[in-house]
């Protein structure tokens, strides 16, 4: 039995674990609730699973992760506000289950290096992907790790195609429903590109040795390459129940918990190569990543800012990656501490909040 705290538990992330931990009370408790600003959700979920402990906001998030006592926290707060609970989880020694992507990008060395090892177990779909896929070899063995994208609304268009499309346009994405923010990034391949400073950050491999590849179909959700040729995917239906279950018991797999692949059904998988020019995220943050420090919190936050702008109308869907380019470039990098990223993110977000409003 695992005792389980589930942070951003009102969000689809949070929802879909305690749907998990519901159809297995004999592995999993949940001692502990955190929601944003939700407060009526998260008190039914309470009564519900007979829950003590609830906490609003961040910081009674954090503080909640520091005085239950628990197993795991699953992170599915979203944004770089989920830094403060990552690092209170990984100072308390807990199973640290992250699908709050953004706190380990942010947080860096600050994150890695507190954590011992097989502390973190990653929870986005690509990732878990690849640690699954990993079992297959030891590290020095790898020769790259190639994460899958499905190439959002705008696969296949060119550059000259995007410059007047709408927020409508960039939200209909074609398999996942993620919230306003990482939906557009889903589109402008942001989140892509973040996922591959995650990757780093995870499993030790250099940029240089971390592809992408589109594959619309969503099913292989990435892949492992070996220095003796064999690539190992680990392939499923898109259904995050999977990966969430993977993150509260790993290594260990939880019976029923998706849908497996139907092979009696005739279907094909395409991969293509990005295309580097119509989506220059995943290069930017390839070179955000290997500047390091607190380049990448940057990068987060003023895409951020970005993201708002455009949904707003203030700025067109290719000014957005030029924001955060500008605000990139401009940045003095600042001591890898907690105060020290938070204080390179207020920097980037008026940085971007200015070249935004210069330009509108």
């Amino acid at each position: 039995m695992r005792d389980v705290i589930v942070l951003g538990s009102t969000g689809s992330i949070g929802v879909q674990a305690l749907e998990v931990i519901s159809a297995n009370p004999d592995r999993f408790r949940v001692v502990g609730l955190a929601a944003g600003r939700n407060r009526e959700l998260v008190e039914t979920q309470a009564r519900l699973h007979g829950v003590e402990h609830v906490a609003l906001g961040a910081e009674q998030a954090t503080q909640l992760v520091r005085d239950v006592a628990c197993d795991v926290v699953l992170n599915g707060i979203t944004g770089s506000v989920g830094l403060a609970p990552t690092v209170a989880a990984l100072r308390a020694g807990r199973i640290l289950a992250l699908a709050n992507k953004e706190s380990l990008i942010v947080g860096g060395s600050l994150v890695t290096g507190l954590a011992a090892p097989g502390q973190i177990v990653p929870v986005d779909s690509e990732h878990s992907a690849i640690a699954q896929a990993l079992r297959a070899g030891e590290h020095h063995e790898v020769r790259r790790l190639v994460l899958t994208a499905s190439g959002g609304p705008f696969r296949g268009r060119s550059r000259a195609s995007l410059e007047h499309v709408s927020p409508e346009e960039a939200l209909a994405h074609p398999t996942w429903d993620m919230g306003r923010v990482i939906t557009t990034n889903s589109a402008t391949l942001v989140n892509k590109g973040l996922e591959v400073i995650e990757a780093h950050l995870l499993f030790d491999v250099p940029y240089e040795r971390i592809e992408v590849t589109v594959h619309p179909q969503s099913i292989v959700h990435s892949m492992v390459e070996f220095v003796d040729g064999s690539t190992i995917a680990q392939c499923s239906p898109p259904d995050m129940r999977l990966p969430i279950s993977l993150g509260l018991d790993w290594p260990h797999r939880v019976a029923g918990v998706g849908a497996p692949l139907d092979w009696s059904t005739a279907s094909t998988w395409t991969f293509e190569p990005l295309d580097t020019d119509a989506f220059p995220a995943v290069e930017l943050a390839k070179r955000v990543g290997t500047a390091g420090a607190t380049f990448p919190a940057v990068f987060n936050a003023a895409n951020e800012q970005a993201v708002h702008a455009f949904h707003d109308g203030r700025v067109s869907y290719l000014r957005v990656l030029d924001v955060v380019r500008a605000v990139v470039d401009r940045h003095e990098p600042q001591p890898m501490t907690l105060e020290g990223v938070l204080d390179a993110e207020r920097w980037a977000r008026a940085e971007a909040d200015a070249l935004i409003e210069a330009r509108s």
